[in-house]
């Protein structure tokens, strides 16, 4: 078998739109990657002694935890979230979206959540196939 190599987030969403769920976990190997990707607008590949450049024209969208799951409002957005600066520096735009902790608002909104779910499967439930 020939060898072969699969496109990444990246490369499909070329000319469009990539979302990352949990930046903050990926591994360092992957993050230097990212950052080459935003600061180059391609990847370099080199496999089975050939050496692509494929593009990744698009943009990102991504979320990251903090440290120890809790956002510290006395530190930096760099210091509570573990990214490399140069990475970091890559986004135009940061938003920090801080959880007051409520249990009563917590619980009215998961309530809420649950009873639109189980509308929708009971209506799927009552569906009958054409």
């Amino acid at each position: 078998s020939e060898p072969s190599i699969d496109a990444g987030a990246l490369v499909l969403a070329d000319g469009g739109v990539c979302m990352i769920d949990e930046l903050d976990k990926v591994k360092k190997s992957h993050q230097d990657g990212l950052l080459e990707a935003m600061e180059q607008e391609r990847v370099s590949i080199a496999k089975a002694g050939a050496l692509l450049s494929l593009p990744t024209r698009c943009s990102i969208v991504a979320a990251a935890n903090p440290k120890h799951g809790t956002y510290d409002k006395s530190k930096t957005v760099l210091e509570n979230i573990q990214l490399d600066p140069p990475l970091l520096s890559r986004f135009d735009l940061v938003f920090v979206l801080l959880d007051r902790a409520n249990a009563d608002q917590d619980q009215l909104v998961s309530s809420k959540v649950m009873d639109l779910y189980r509308a929708l499967m009971s209506t799927n439930e009552d569906a009958t196939p054409a």
